[in-house]
Order: C-alpha cells, then sequence, then structure tokens
C-alpha cells in the first residue's frame, strides 16, 4: 500500500472518530441512529463545500468579484480591471479530497441506513 492511500485511510479513520466522538457528546451514547444523523451533516458539508469549489474554480464568480473589486477600489487605486485578479486564480484549494471524503462517508452513511431499515 503506498504512502498515498495510507494517508486517505488516516484521515477517513479520523473522520469516523469525529463523528462517534460528536455522536457520543451530543446523544450521551453511540447509538446507529445517532451516527446516520451526524454522518449526514458531514458528508453535506464535505460534498457542499466541494461543489462550492468546483463552481469557484470553472470561473463562475470572476466577473462578479472582479467587478465588485473594481467599483470598491475605484478611488483608492487607479487598477484597470484587466488587472484584477481572478477569484479562481487565487482560491487554490483542491475539490476532489473533499468530494472522496464525502462519497466515502455518504457511502459509510448508506450502509449504515440500510442496517438501521433491515
Amino acid at each position: 500500500m503506498n504512502i498515498f492511500n495510507k494517508k486517505r485511510l488516516i484521515i477517513l479513520a479520523i473522520i469516523q472518530l469525529v463523528i462517534v466522538t460528536i455522536s457520543f457528546i451530543f446523544y450521551r451514547k453511540v447509538s446507529l441512529l445517532s451516527y446516520i444523523n451526524i454522518s449526514f451533516y458531514f458528508s453535506s458539508l464535505l460534498l457542499l463545500t466541494s461543489l462550492l469549489l468546483f463552481t469557484v474554480h470553472s470561473g463562475f464568480y470572476d466577473v462578479i468579484t472582479r467587478s465588485f473589486s473594481y467599483a470598491f477600489s475605484r478611488g483608492h487605486n487607479k487598477r484597470r480591471f484587466d488587472e484584477i485578479p481572478r477569484l479562481s486564480e487565487l482560491v487554490t484549494i483542491d475539490e476532489k479530497p473533499l468530494l472522496f471524503y464525502g462519497l466515502v462517508n455518504g457511502l459509510f452513511m448508506a450502509i449504515a441506513l440500510l442496517v438501521f431499515y433491515m
């Protein structure tokens, strides 16, 4: 097993440990239903963050942020519109790991849901 897969497994284990710990803190017990509830929040947070980063990297918000930056810096700096950096160039966070962890956590949650309803 290479170091990349080992790192992913360690991060997944840490996420699962955090879910169980939060379940114990909020519900005072670790049950399947509490695991499903908290795992849903983690999965949705990871997936929505990865989708937001994907839309930022696609350049969807570039014109809007450049326009706001140009309008609010009009009296202070005399920059041209072309000199203002794009938001997609400024945000360098990779969305693929967040998507992976969100999907795997969602898969664990779906398995727990199947066990809960059977």
